[in-house]
């Protein structure tokens, strides 16, 4: 088995990063170092890293690289790492106790692979996060690992694979690990998929914090130039066909608000499948309740990408980065 650097980046994470590294000293297989980047953190995350040093099971190194984006501090810790493969996690997740165990298990095969994708759940703390996670979460059985992208807070790949592509994309703050994993994609390294390699983590605490969520995501598509049909299919839905079919019904006649249905679905029913096999463990009031929050979630995350990805195609406009991958991502 190859030595396994587990990297992170951080940025006033004072709280979960307890959390992190208590799921860290539970692995059953244990990293043979922990590298963590602070990014200039001003609640103690730095300060409680460096005091924990000698109380782990495994070398644990932490620097400071104030003003660093996620990007650079993965660049900088992977830099700094010693080991041939990296894992990579965020702060914020719950490491379950097989998770690096199976992650690296595939390097460690006679076909092994350059990347190993794990993957991730909801870890909610109230009814609206489980909602949320039950609706925005892709499900296991959803994903194709033949063209799976791994989130960045669940993936470990070859220090060479990471090397031979650049790094993560600096100029990227949101939407990072996508076209990281797009240039390992399609540098030819070859993917495995580990879904018993898990990750729990909290998804957002209420309505506002999920659109500042989305507006980040939508905003990182523009900058990188991802998703354009998808986002092209949003405006046409709100901006289109919904006011014209609402001003046929009025102007024209009431048949018309049937032609309503067509767009509901399209804005609706990808979220309701992925919430109805979980609304069997729930009882009648909170399956009206969850099916309440159902269109107020998807509304709320689809004007908040209207409104974040032109903010990015003004700053890719301006700013003009490197446009590697993107165009076949549509």
């Amino acid at each position: 088995m190859p030595t396994v650097s587990l990297i992170a980046t951080v940025l006033n994470e004072g709280q979960s990063i307890r959390t992190l590294l208590e799921s860290l000293r539970g692995q059953l297989r244990p990293p043979d170092e922990v590298v963590i980047v602070d990014g200039g953190s001003s609640d103690g995350t730095y300060e409680f890293l460096t005091s924990q040093s000698s109380e782990l099971p495994f070398p644990l190194r932490a620097s400071q690289a104030p003003g660093c984006n996620i990007s650079e501090g993965r660049n900088l810790a992977i830099n700094n790492a010693s080991g041939e493969v990296i894992a990579v996690t965020d702060a914020g997740v719950r490491l379950h106790p097989g998770w690096l165990e199976s992650l690296v298990a595939p390097f460690d095969q006679p076909q092994a692979p350059d990347v190993s994708c794990g993957f991730f759940e909801s870890e909610p703390h109230s009814f609206f996060e489980w909602v949320l996670g039950a609706i925005t979460l892709p499900r296991v059985d959803e994903i194709d690992p033949a063209t799976f992208a791994p989130s960045s807070r669940s993936v470990a790949f070859r220090k060479a694979a990471w090397q031979a592509v650049g790094g993560y994309p600096e100029w990227l703050d949101y939407c990072e690990d996508l076209i990281y994993d797009f240039r390992l994609r399609d540098a030819g390294f070859r993917f495995s998929f580990s879904p018993q390699a898990m990750v729990g983590f909290r998804s957002r605490k209420n309505l506002k914090a999920f659109f500042k969520q989305y507006y980040r995501y939508a905003r990182g598509d523009g900058k990188a130039d991802l998703y354009f049909g998808r986002h092209l299919l949003r405006y046409g839905v709100y901006l289109g066909l919904i006011p014209a079919t609402i001003a046929l019904a009025v102007a024209v006649h009431p048949l018309f608000w049937l032609l309503l249905i067509p767009s509901l679905t399209a804005i609706l029913w990808r979220a309701f499948k992925r919430l109805l096999p979980e609304l069997c463990t729930l009882g009648w009031g909170g399956r009206l309740h969850a099916l309440a929050w159902l269109p107020v979630i998807c509304v709320t995350g689809d004007v908040a990408k209207m409104l974040g990805y032109p903010v990015g195609v003004v700053w890719r406009c301006k700013h003009k980065p490197p446009l590697d991958t993107r165009k076949r991502h549509l």
